[in-house]
């Protein structure tokens, strides 16, 4: 059955936070893994810092690599998110009548990238995200083709059903276009709470990833607390979490975590 994690961010109004803590937490209300933000780990002193300056004015792509070295050091085996372009989007090109020439350019910048994640046996995930946060890569089909089009094979997709919601016409069938190249799975409800509180089809969304045997991470990203910077970045206007202490979150969390389990094991029968 598939391991079942959760984004250390549903806690925290910033993005740094405690991951000794977090991997206690996390383990006691029943979850496989912690997901957690991989700058945190980069940007660590001055000398990082300047390194990471560097890396922005070489396009980011010494950073990509870096942090695949990073997440090879501490064993792990996927780097996922809008990894091949900027985020957020705050303003589109003015001349933006047609992504080929935006698609080409991150296909060239990503050649050297994507060595080294073969290199360091870390499969590379493009998040497929709504058009309010990138335009280059909105949904499986345009995923698929992307990572056909860097003929990598550690090039694989992060689907998310908050974004499926808004830009799919069908979450099983995007799942199904994904197919081989998914490589990471995020869930939350189509408001970010987290799974089983709101109208996502979770059991069809569970039988797709069956169906094409689909053996990756599924972790739920719910973002409630408004405020910090992770309140502003992912747009939280409003407390959905009803004001709810540590104690109600964990239980939350805990709760969802159950019935993800328990989804994805009626798939499997």
């Amino acid at each position: 059955m598939n391991k079942v994690g959760i984004y250390f961010a549903y806690w925290t109004r910033e993005w740094q936070a405690n991951y000794p803590m977090h991997i206690q937490k996390v383990a006691r209300l029943g979850f496989d893994i912690l997901e957690v933000c991989t700058a945190n780990f980069v940007d660590l002193g001055k000398a990082e810092r300047q390194e990471i300056r560097r890396a922005a004015q070489d396009a980011g792509i010494e950073y990509a690599k870096r942090t695949l070295e990073m997440i090879s050091d501490m064993g792990g085996n996927t780097y996922g998110g809008i990894n091949y372009a900027s985020w957020p989007v705050r303003q589109l090109p003015k001349d933006l009548t047609e992504k080929a020439d935006y698609v080409a350019r991150s296909l060239e910048s990503l050649k050297s990238v994507l060595k080294t994640a073969e290199d360091y046996g870390v499969q590379y995930c493009f998040e497929i995200v709504n058009r309010f946060e990138q335009f280059l890569l909105n949904t499986a089909e345009e995923g698929a083709a992307f990572c056909k089009a860097t003929g990598s094979p550690n090039a694989k997709l992060l689907l998310d059903t908050f974004h499926m919601n808004i830009e799919e016409d069908s979450l099983a069938d995007a799942i199904h276009t994904a197919g081989f190249y998914l490589g990471h799975f995020h869930i939350g409800e189509a408001n970010r709470k987290t799974p089983g509180v709101g109208r996502m089809p979770w059991h069809e969304i569970g039988k797709a990833l069956r169906e094409i045997d689909y053996r990756g991470a599924v972790v739920m990203e719910p973002f409630i607390a408004p405020g910090g910077q992770v309140g502003e970045d992912i747009r939280v206007w409003r407390d959905l979490s009803k004001g709810a202490d540590e104690a109600e979150m964990d239980a939350k969390a805990g709760k969802a975590c159950r019935f993800m389990k328990a989804v994805l094991e009626s798939a499997a029968e």
